[in-house]
């Protein structure tokens, strides 16, 4: 049993009861935004008062004056725990009432763990398209976390399930992937909002361009404060790792993909086409193709990367996509590049199309305008997946020209 079938048998229940808690007592949450509105709200309500108040409080005499100290320091005390509850809220010093009170129990237990690769479904949503919400008819958006167990790294994306992965028919069937990145800075919702990749592929299913394909859509980097261009960086994060080893055999574990290489793709725009290359060229056992939307072919260090070679010159120019080209032994994967006169990317992706030799198979999309921009980005998609459909092969799969 996968870890989608755990979750839809009985971990997602559990999962939809405690948000049901949650979202019930949402209103008493420290860091909640209910709460933090309503002693906003208390706290001006109270300064009102204090000022229609104030006049009818004048006067000598114990009562007048206990009833100006009492407005006085009501109105102050409110408004201190309004304001410091907005602070803990985006410091988060404290991140519940018993973590405030000091209640939240002993000290805690050390858990000895071995490493291993680790696929957990954290949520689930509807998706809605033209044929409805039902799972059967539209797929499934989930909300996962993956662990890789080499690179001792965790990314937090989405995965999507296109309709035919619930559908009897396809009950035994392995599905192809592909991996969507975004570019950095940048998050994995918005390749479901604003560059709509589930919505696109489920077109593209239907009109049998592309065959049913899971996608799994993160941003490139995990480590979310620097761009790692997906290199495994010396005495640093692997990314390259994670991304070509961890997270296939992960995915291949929790959901009913299919294992080999050439069921599987990688895509990208800017940062997350870069990487997309250099995995298809640098790891071909892993991805058989790949699409990258206004990518940069090299990387250098700049202050969002840091220190990404360790100083070594052979490991920048061995991240140089154009100089692998033209420099180590071809590879058997299919690649499509993007551009378009306006993109400062153009003329290198020229010279990328001078460099590559059989087996590699490399593909262009040039629009006549367009910027590094998600309009672009969305003018691409759609026939960067029909392409996608004619690479991918998986037993028994069929729905696109070139899937068997």
């Amino acid at each position: 049993m996968t870890v989608h079938d755990e979750y839809r048998a009985g971990g997602g229940g559990d999962l939809r009861r405690l948000r049901r808690v949650i979202y019930d007592h949402a209103v008493l949450a420290l860091t909640g935004l209910p709460l933090q509105l309503i002693t906003g709200l208390l706290a001006v309500a109270a300064f009102v008062a204090t000022m229609w108040l104030w006049p009818k409080l004048g006067g000598k005499g114990v009562k007048p004056v206990l009833g100006r100290l009492g407005a006085f320091f009501g109105t102050q005390v409110l408004v201190l725990v309004a304001m410091a509850l907005v602070a803990n809220s985006y410091f988060g010093f404290y991140t519940s009432w018993t973590d405030l009170l000091g209640t939240a129990g002993g000290p805690g237990k050390v858990v000895d763990h071995q490493p291993s690769n680790s696929l957990q479904v954290t949520g689930e949503q509807k998706f809605y398209s033209s044929q409805g919400s039902a799972e059967d008819r539209s797929g499934v958006i989930q909300q996962v976390s993956v662990t890789g167990a080499a690179s001792g790294l965790s990314n937090d994306g989405y995965v999507y399930l296109p309709p035919q992965y619930f559908q009897p028919a396809y009950a035994n069937q392995k599905f192809p992937m592909a991996l969507v990145l975004s570019g950095y800075p940048g998050t994995a919702e918005k390749l479901i909002s604003l560059m709509q990749y589930p919505a696109s592929t489920l077109k593209a299913i239907n009109a049998k361009q592309l065959p049913p394909m899971v996608l799994v859509m993160m941003r490139p980097s995990p480590i979310a404060s620097r761009d790692t261009e997906c290199m495994d960086v010396p005495h640093g994060p692997q990314v390259e790792t994670y991304f070509t080893e961890d997270l296939p055999k992960a995915l291949a574990a929790g959901y009913r993909i299919a294992p080999q290489a050439s069921a599987h793709a990688v895509m990208g725009d800017s940062t997350g086409g870069y990487c997309a290359l250099k995995f298809a060229l640098r790891k071909p056992d892993a991805y058989h193709a790949a699409i990258a939307l206004s990518a940069d072919y090299s990387v250098s260090n700049d202050p969002t990367t840091g220190d990404l070679f360790g100083g070594s010159a052979q490991l920048k120019q061995e991240n140089d996509l154009l100089w692998r080209l033209r420099n180590t032994p071809a590879q058997p994967v299919s690649l499509l590049l993007a551009t378009s006169p306006n993109e400062d990317n153009y003329q290198a992706t020229q010279e990328m199309v001078n460099s590559f030799k059989a087996p590699t198979k490399l593909s262009t999309i040039t629009l006549n305008s367009g910027g590094h921009n998600f309009h672009t980005w969305g003018r691409e998609i759609p026939p960067a997946l029909e392409w996608l459909g004619k690479q991918l092969s998986v037993p028994g799969l069929t729905g696109a020209q070139g899937a068997t």
